[in-house]
């Protein structure tokens, strides 16, 4: 019953969270005099009164936190609040479906970008602002999650990354406590943000344009005031400066944390996952540039190479902007663009996929094996840098690539058994599996999710789901030895 009582007090501490956030889009409205202005003062008066209710009549009760109630509160934050999230969204727009309202905020809080709206472009500006929250906040969410709470139920976070990724971060490097390690967190991804939002002004957006876009590329959300996405502004220094903060937002933030905090870019130099960020993304932009300009899609190598290097970091890092109908472009480019986003984003950042760091152990350990298979006798342990990786981890991580490739076959046999064709299914399935954005064909760039039917979209809003957590911390809710004690 404690345990119980613990994930109601928690659950309704962050519905009121979410009512507080709900009420800086209110005074935008009120401000702007944009028509939201009722939806939001009744959203964010409903939310609080949800969260009051479930936060204080177990204020004084009991509480007791175990790995279950652990398992269980991050589960439900990130499948139940989006359900809070919904309420201005389906205030605003009476003919918006449930299903659909609820995608969208799932969408936004695992900073997929996945949209089933269009018109953007004429939404007040509430509206834009409260789905640009729900992905900047998503994004902290999941720096938090995978830096701070992951650790403490021993499934990750922190200890993966320092054990996997010697050199760059120390335990010591960081505060010793959870609500430390958050806070400083927290500032440092409050001001890297608000460097992106004075860059991208700078580079020529208003600045309602660089708040929203701002807060959807430090979380790796892809969300955008126009339909149009990022071809919108058609500006070169735009696409360099989101580029740049896009790259920024895939590396680990303990590694920003140090590196601000000692003023040095020692920490950069020493990540492995950094480096391999790097190399992938770099010979893939050549590489693509290459294969568009043989194909005739643009009249010369730097206009490929201007148009492939934005759009493959920006899907490879799981942002999912376009500037460009990639859909159009010969089909390995955006085949490569969706499997870059499979593995390029590093640990303890705001990226989905496997993780750059699961991908490079794997790699190793592949050499390692075949090393073995011609010298038999040998005793050859498993190193990066200079620490030698113990044969748990290295069990972790195919355990967990295994699975990741299971679920993502079972995701797509789901959306070809509802009817989608092969490509739609891949695309849309993977996309919302690494929280990339939109897929190819029927999901692809020029269009998006609401062409999917209500099965399809929920299917897609439990991949975006499974991929944030990643994975473990909802399919362990269905072991029967996890609830025994």
């Amino acid at each position: 019953m404690s345990a119980f009582l613990t994930i109601v007090h928690i659950f309704g501490l962050i519905t009121m969270g979410c009512s507080g956030l709900m009420a800086t889009s209110f005074l935008t409205s009120l401000i702007a005099h944009d028509g939201a202005t009722e939806a939001f003062l009744n959203g964010t008066a409903l939310t609080f009164l949800i969260g009051a209710l479930l936060f204080f009549p177990t204020l004084r009760a009991r509480k007791k936190v175990t790995r279950q109630t652990g398992f269980l509160l991050v589960a439900i934050a990130w499948s139940v609040t989006p359900v809070v999230c919904t309420i201005p969204l389906q205030l605003y727009f009476p003919s918006l479906s449930f299903v659909d309202a609820y995608f969208e905020c799932v969408s936004g809080l695992t900073t997929t970008g996945a949209t089933i709206f269009s018109g953007i472009d004429t939404f007040p500006m509430s509206i834009n602002l409260w789905r640009h929250e729900l992905n900047w906040l998503g994004g902290m969410g999941i720096i938090i999650l995978a830096v701070a709470v992951l650790p403490v139920l021993g499934i990750g976070g922190m200890q993966l990354y320092m054990a996997e990724a010697p050199g760059t971060v120390k335990e010591s490097d960081l505060p010793p406590r959870i609500a430390q390690t958050a806070k400083a967190l927290w500032l440092v991804y409050a001001a890297i943000t608000l460097t992106c939002i004075l860059s991208l002004k700078l580079a020529g957006m208003d600045w309602f344009d660089a708040v929203c876009h701002a807060f959807s590329a430090m979380c790796l959300g892809g969300f955008s005031t126009h339909d149009a996405s990022i071809s919108y502004f058609n500006s070169v220094p735009i696409e360099v400066v989101l580029t740049l903060f896009q790259l920024i937002a895939a590396i680990n933030f303990a590694s920003h944390y140090v590196a601000i905090k000692k003023i040095t870019i020692r920490p950069y130099l020493e990540d492995m996952e950094f480096r391999g960020i790097l190399a992938l993304l770099g010979c893939s932009c050549l590489a693509t540039a290459y294969v568009l300009t043989s194909a005739g899609t643009y009249p010369d190598y730097l206009t490929s190479l201007r148009h492939a290097s934005f759009n493959l970091i920006t899907f490879a890092t799981t942002c999912g902007y376009m500037s460009q109908d990639y859909g159009q472009w010969p089909i390995f480019v955006p085949m490569w663009m969706l499997f870059l986003s499979c593995l390029t984003a590093s640990s303890g950042s705001t990226g989905g996929g496997i993780r750059m760091i699961r991908t490079i152990i794997l790699l190793k350990q592949t050499r390692l094996e075949l090393f073995k298979f011609i010298h038999p006798s040998a005793l050859k342990p498993l190193r990066i840098g200079d620490q030698i990786i113990n044969n748990n981890i290295v069990t972790s991580v195919t355990g967990f690539i295994f699975l990741y490739f299971m679920c993502a076959v079972t995701l797509v046999f789901a959306l070809i058994f509802t009817g989608l064709d092969f490509v739609t299914a891949v695309s849309a399935a993977l996309a919302s599996f690494n929280n990339a954005g939109p897929g190819l064909n029927q999901v692809g760039p020029a269009s998006n999710y609401a062409s999917l039917s209500d099965v399809q979209t929920t299917i897609c809003a439990f991949a975006m789901i499974l991929g944030r957590v990643q994975i473990f911390s909802i399919i362990i809710l269905f072991v029967p030895e996890f609830w025994r004690k």
